[in-house]
């Protein structure tokens, strides 16, 4: 145990310093752009899917949350947010980057996600021609820094060294839990449970996706980097996973029936894209 403890550590301190620089390239980025890109989606139209896709690749802190607000306002369509849902990769980039995963990697992942964000978006504004429903006054817009109490308004160092210790603790926990778990039950046994089973996999994935902040992409992130899942059953809960905005959903936009039925979309979009993806074998 003691060892599993020492590695954990290890291989996390050692991860801090990409994360940090990281963070804080993303930091600049976000401060830089930020008002541009609220103002890009809420004059998107009948084009939010892909520009929502788009802007989601990109890691933004608070831009799905800022997608849920506009949405509850009426602003957006519902294939907008959730093409911005499926496409929002969360701690994915910065963990990819820190760890070294060669680069053509995960622009595949990334393009994947962005691909499947897009159709689905324009697929359900076709379907449901919710764009005709959606000339409501805009509410205010609630940024996930104002939620977190990140305090983004004293520094992007500030808020990169917040972030990186979140991450950093997070990451060390789950790479415990994950070290553990390998240790007792064996990889070749958790892999094989997950990996034998293209339905199950995507399904499990998709209910860690449902978390409510950025712990599941980290799990998701991690466990496929551990080669305790695949690629397309990570890809399964990382289109499901929308950091805090799934909880932002449910507080600001009214109709409890409605954001079950949200969720359940998306979760449904999530798990059978990564189904399908597994069943083609497709390789990254």
């Amino acid at each position: 145990m003691l060892e599993i403890i020492q590695d954990a550590l290890i291989d996390t301190l050692k991860l801090i310093p990409f994360l940090f620089i990281t963070y804080l390239i993303m930091e600049y980025i976000e401060h830089k752009t930020k008002d541009k890109t609220k103002e890009t989606i809420k004059k998107s139209g009948k084009f939010g899917p892909l520009i929502g896709s788009i802007l989601g690749v990109f890691p933004q802190c608070g831009f799905s949350v800022s997608a849920t607000n506009l949405y509850a306002a009426r602003v957006i369509t519902l294939g907008t947010l959730i093409a911005v849902y499926l496409s929002t990769s969360d701690e994915m980039l910065p963990i990819f980057l820190s760890e070294a995963v060669p680069i053509s990697t995960i622009l595949k992942i990334l393009g994947i996600k962005l691909l499947i964000g897009m159709i689905a978006g324009f697929i359900i504004d076709f379907v449901i021609n919710i764009k005709n429903k959606n000339k409501i006054e805009e509410q205010k817009i609630v940024d996930l820094c104002e939620k977190e109490h990140c305090h983004c308004e004293h520094g992007i160092f500030k808020s990169a060294l917040k972030h990186t210790v979140n991450i950093s603790i997070f990451i060390l926990l789950i790479t415990l839990i994950i070290n553990i778990a390998i240790h007792f039950i064996g990889e070749e046994t958790i892999a094989g449970f997950l990996q034998d089973k293209p339905i199950l996999g995507p399904i499990i994935a998709g209910l860690i996706g449902l978390i409510p902040n950025c712990a599941s992409s980290v799990i998701l992130t991690q466990m496929y980097l551990e080669n305790v899942i695949t690629a397309a059953t990570m890809i399964s809960g990382l289109l499901v996973g929308a950091g805090v905005g799934l909880a932002v959903l449910f507080k600001t936009n009214k109709g409890i029936k409605q954001n079950i039925s949200i969720l359940c979309l998306l979760y449904s979009i999530g798990v059978i894209s990564g189904i399908i993806i597994e069943m083609v074998g497709i390789t990254f």
